[in-house]
């Protein structure tokens, strides 16, 4: 049995592992220093991310590593608490993700609605873009999604005055314009991805002419492991210690999850195993804690990047893994012939394909309640961050559906003479309530009422008590009871009798 034969697809996912290779160096090195850390402690979660959690089964193509999401709250963890104890935290929070793996909550993300996951990768896509078209102008961008927009234009200005800045962003545009243009080219030469192609383009084209661009800069692994001791235990009897654990594992779960779902609409192979995600998960970041590494989750951008890439199966995120780990600590050297400004290229580029445009379009002319839930939560995502983004997306969905849920009908026939006739059809809900209410009460009370209920579906407990109250109130004009028909569909809390006139 010949090696192609037992890994049909070993080709496209060594192709693939290289992009996602090129993909993670700068996130993992950007993510750790702007968490406090060292450069190449981000490099360890990544190397964990590929051969710990990329093992295992879960979502086969999603990649997981450092992820910006968790920046705020890994520096403000090392400021209180030390570097020396984020392990400890970062290990018990993987021990809690493995045991909400082990109890089924992964399989709750399943629920996600499309308009959210769409939204989610739209505002990360905005968020990327503008971060790192600072990084492609040698430039260091603002700490907040919004601030990076809004900088854009001064920063933009700012490198037209400087050789160096010109140069940097000449080799970021040069390296998006390769990735670009790649895919006129003939069949044979596709066969090489056009990001692996485009930074070999790039960093042929710094060396060759000198080009005043900077590179990636890594030291040695080992110096930075330091699995924690029974001092960094002891800061478990502090409460505070506890709620930072509680929301690295919430949160890096949640993003993992939410990040699944996403990378499922991107690809049509085996679709996510939550629970299984949410284990593997667990196991990465309780290796992370144990070498003292950042948190890890998964992360969108190399996941997207590996899609795009043509992976077929967890080989990619593995070997990604893989090379991390040969680079960083056997050839630094090699990493620093690589210019930042081509990867920075790499990251724009991926993030330009997660903004879904036809999708949003399609929803705009079909379904314009989710248009406007997908641009709230890519909005809120880039004004505030990725994971109360997506809850201010969840949450206006909810209340989308709740609205919808409870659509009733009210037609009042009056034909001048006789009973006034009520019929109410649909789901009578007390979100609906006040607009039944005004409708009832402004019946004149002379006039006798006959209530239809046949064509209501449910009726909660808040709507029948109150057209109780009202049927009670009007009866006592000295009226005729009102008459209701109820249907048998129409569905009541147990125990419940139905809705009578006094």
């Amino acid at each position: 049995m010949t090696m192609l034969s037992k890994f049909p697809y070993l080709r496209q996912d060594l192709l693939a592992s290289i992009v996602v290779f090129l993909v993670a160096v700068p996130l993992c090195v950007g993510v750790a220093v702007a968490s406090g850390v060292p450069a190449e402690v981000g490099l360890v979660t990544g190397i964990v991310g590929g051969l710990v959690t990329g093992l295992m089964r879960g979502s086969s193509l999603q990649v997981s590593g450092p992820a910006a999401g968790m920046t705020v709250l890994v520096f403000e963890a090392v400021s209180e608490f030390g570097v020396a104890t984020l392990g400890v935290i970062v290990l018990i929070a993987g021990l809690l993700q493995l045991a909400m793996g082990f109890l089924g909550i992964g399989r709750w993300f399943r629920a996600i609605s499309v308009s959210v996951v769409e939204g989610m990768l739209c505002g990360i896509g905005l968020v990327i873009i503008a971060g790192q078209l600072y990084a492609a102008a040698g430039m260091k961008a603002p700490e907040t999604g919004i601030g990076k927009i809004l900088g854009l234009p001064g920063a933009f200005a700012d490198a037209l005055g400087s050789t160096e800045a010109l140069a940097s962003l000449a080799t970021g545009m040069g390296t998006i314009a390769v990735i670009v243009l790649w895919r006129k080219t003939p069949k044979g030469v596709r066969a090489v991805p056009g990001a692996l192609a485009a930074v070999i383009l790039a960093t042929v084209a710094s060396s060759a002419f000198s080009l005043p661009v900077a590179t990636v800069q890594v030291e040695g692994l080992l110096g930075v492991i330091q699995p924690p001791g029974a001092e960094a235990f002891g800061e478990l009897v502090s409460p505070a210690v506890w709620g930072t654990i509680a929301a690295f594992a919430l949160i890096a779960s949640a993003e993992s999850l939410f990040s699944a779902a996403a990378v499922d609409r991107l690809h049509d192979g085996p679709r996510t195993e939550y629970n299984k995600e949410m284990i593997a998960q667990g196991a990465g970041n309780t290796v992370c804690g144990l070498l003292g590494a950042l948190p890890l989750t998964a992360v969108i951008v190399r996941s997207s990047a590996n899609v795009n890439a043509g992976a077929k199966t967890k080989a990619s995120r593995v070997l990604h893994g893989v090379w991390l780990l040969l680079f960083a600590a056997a050839m630094p050297w090699a990493l620093a012939l690589i210019p930042l400004p081509a990867l920075a290229g790499i990251l724009v580029h991926a993030g330009w394909k997660l903004i879904p445009f036809r999708q949003t379009a399609a929803l705009w002319r079909g379904h314009r309640g989710e248009a406007l839930i997908l641009v709230v939560t890519a909005v809120s995502i880039v004004v505030v961050n990725m994971f109360e983004g997506v809850l201010i997306g969840l949450a206006l969905s909810v209340v989308k559906t709740a609205w919808q849920a409870s659509h009733a009908k009210l037609e009042v026939i009056d034909k001048g003479a006789g009973p006034i006739q009520v019929h109410l059809s649909g789901n009578a809900t007390f979100l609906r309530l006040p607009r039944i209410l005004d409708t009832l009460e402004a019946l004149p009370e002379d006039r006798p009422v006959e209530l239809d209920l046949s064509g209501v579906h449910h009726l909660d407990h808040a709507c029948r008590t109150a057209l109780e109250n009202w049927a009670e109130r009007h009866s006592a004009a000295g009226t005729a009871p009102v008459k209701v028909t109820e249907g048998a569909k129409a569905t009541r809390p147990e125990n419940e009798k139905p809705v009578t006139a006094v």
